[in-house]
C-alpha cells in the first residue's frame, strides 16, 4: 500500500471523471488520499469530496497564494473546523516567494495562525515553501519555541539547510514527482540522507506528473513512480519505501484510520 498525502481533487481538471481518478488509484494500491485545502472559503467542496468517498480525507487552510483574502481567519476558526471527523490536517499554508502573489507579512501572519491551530489540535500542518528556506526555517524554529506542533514541508523542493532543521524540529519532509525529474539530483541527494522515519511521498496532483507521465496532468495513482524513484534513491526495495512511508503518513495523519487489513 501507498498513501498519497497530498492531492488537489477538488480542481477543475478532476471535475469531470472524479470517480475514475480514484477508482484508478485504489487500482494501483494507494490505501488513503489527502486532498489538500487552499482556500477556508471552498472548504465545503472539499467536504463534498471526502464525503462521497470513504478512502479520501481533506485538510482545512489556506495557501500562501490567498493568505492576504483570509487573513480574517483565526487559529481558533481552524481548531472549530478541524473537528469534523474527515479533516486530518491543516494547511497547506506557509510562504512562497516565487510568485509572491500575497504580501509577504501575509503569508506570514497566515502561517503563524496555521500553526496555532496545529498547535492546538495536535493534527500535522502541511507547510508549503518554496524559495523561501530561511524565513521558512526561522518561523519554524520561533514557533517551536512556544510549543511543538505536527509538521511535513510537502512537495520538498529546499535545500539541505532547510531540511536538516525541519528534521531537528521533529518535522516529516514528503516528496513529489519533482524527485523523478533528470535534473533532480541534488533532491535526490537530500531524499537519500534523510531518516527513514520522516519521510512520505505525494503526487500534488494534477501538478507535478512524474516521470514517464511528465507534462501530463497528475493524479494520484502515479505516486507509485515517485516511490519507486524514491527507493531507487535510497538504496531500498519498492516494498519497503511503501511499507516506511505509509506508516510514517499513520504516524503523522494520526486521525486517519488505517484500512482493516493494514491494522490487522
Amino acid at each position: 500500500m501507498l498513501i498519497d498525502s497530498h492531492c488537489h481533487l477538488d480542481f477543475p481538471d478532476f471535475a469531470a471523471e472524479l470517480d475514475a481518478v480514484v477508482g484508478r488509484a485504489r487500482a494501483a494500491g494507494i490505501g488513503r488520499m489527502v486532498t489538500i485545502s487552499t482556500r477556508v472559503r471552498r472548504q465545503s467542496e472539499l467536504l463534498a469530496i471526502v464525503e462521497r468517498f470513504p478512502d479520501v480525507y481533506c485538510s482545512v487552510g489556506t495557501h500562501p497564494h490567498y493568505a492576504h483574502e483570509e487573513l480574517d481567519l483565526t487559529a481558533a476558526d481552524l481548531v472549530a473546523r478541524a473537528s469534523h471527523p474527515k479533516i486530518v490536517a491543516l494547511g497547506e499554508a506557509g510562504l512562497d516567494y516565487h510568485y509572491d502573489n500575497s504580501p509577504r507579512e501575509a503569508q506570514e501572519r497566515g502561517f503563524r495562525t496555521h500553526i496555532a491551530a496545529a498547535r492546538q489540535t495536535g493534527l500535522p500542518l502541511v507547510i508549503h515553501s518554496r524559495q523561501a528556506d530561511d524565513d521558512t526555517a526561522r518561523i519554524l524554529e520561533e514557533e517551536t519555541g512556544r510549543g511543538a506542533f505536527p509538521a511535513v514541508l510537502h512537495c520538498f523542493t529546499g535545500g539541505p539547510d532547510l531540511a536538516r532543521r525541519a528534521i531537528a524540529l521533529g518535522h516529516f519532509i514528503s516528496f513529489t514527482g519533482i524527485l523523478t525529474f533528470k535534473n533532480s539530483n541534488a533532491l535526490r541527494e537530500i531524499a537519500a540522507a534523510l531518516p527513514a522515519d520522516r519521510i512520505l511521498v505525494e503526487t500534488d496532483a494534477p501538478y507535478l506528473a512524474p516521470g514517464r507521465h511528465r507534462g501530463k496532468r497528475n493524479e494520484p495513482a502515479f505516486v507509485v513512480e515517485t516511490a519507486n524513484v524514491l527507493a531507487e534513491a535510497r538504496g531500498v526495495s519498492f516494498a519497503e519505501i511503501a511499507r516506511q512511508t505509509t506508516e510514517n503518513f499513520f504516524r503523522l495523519f494520526a486521525k486517519v484510520p488505517r484500512p482493516a487489513a493494514a491494522a490487522a
